[in-house]
């Protein structure tokens, strides 16, 4: 008895130091691997503003006294931000190893189905977006606060736990659900502002 309490006595700072760091480590590696594990549903509806044009995918058609969708969602659109977002869960694959090293934190890599469903998921619940704002009343580019930072979360995440769902469970712990839940609506903010000084939108939401 008298050994284990020398022991505990004799424990060297560095140790202590190590236990009292560790809760923050742990927040730093969920906070850095929910946002490595969205950025291909992140991405998405970004890119699709610079593949935007075309044909809109409601044709033109009309529900009421309002369009389907409007003008702002295109099959061009869609394809760049879609391929975008799957082009970039590749690189990351590639780039995974390299980054879990420097960082010391396990970083996912993204199966096929995934990296599809994650950026076709996020584009898809986009769309949806813009289908219930039409039906509300809202004009194209009206803020709708919530659905706005949340809609392409939504069209990311449950696809991608349907059809990939071993890799989803392994990934998408409820901690780094609950901080894509808190960081996507600043990021989301954040971005569009920036596009919106850039000219690259009309409307900075």
């Amino acid at each position: 008895m008298t050994v284990l309490v020398r022991a505990v006595q004799c424990e060297s700072p560095a140790v202590k130091s190590g236990r009292s760091d560790r809760p923050t480590m742990d927040v730093i590696e969920t906070v850095v691997v929910a946002f490595w594990a969205m950025l291909p549903a992140y991405v998405p509806n970004n890119a699709a503003v610079l593949f935007g044009g075309g044909r809109p995918i409601d044709g033109g058609r009309t529900w009421g006294d309002s369009r389907l969708l409007g003008d702002g969602k295109t099959w061009r659109g869609t394809a760049g931000g879609t391929a975008t977002g799957l082009a970039l869960a590749l690189a990351l694959n590639r780039l995974a190893p390299t980054a879990t090293d420097a960082l010391g934190i396990g970083l996912p890599e993204f199966p096929v189905v995934a990296a599809f469903t994650l950026s076709a998921g996020a584009m898809v619940g986009d769309i949806t977006a813009s289908f219930i704002k039409r039906r509300s009343g809202r004009e194209r580019g009206a803020a709708f606060p919530g659905l706005d930072q949340l809609d392409f979360v939504v069209g990311a995440l449950v696809p991608t736990a349907a059809f990939a769902s071993g890799w989803f469970t392994e990934t998408f712990t409820v901690p780094v659900l609950a901080v894509v839940l808190v960081i996507t609506p600043l990021l989301h903010v954040g971005t569009n502002v920036l596009a919106y000084y850039l000219g690259l939108k009309d409307e900075p939401w």
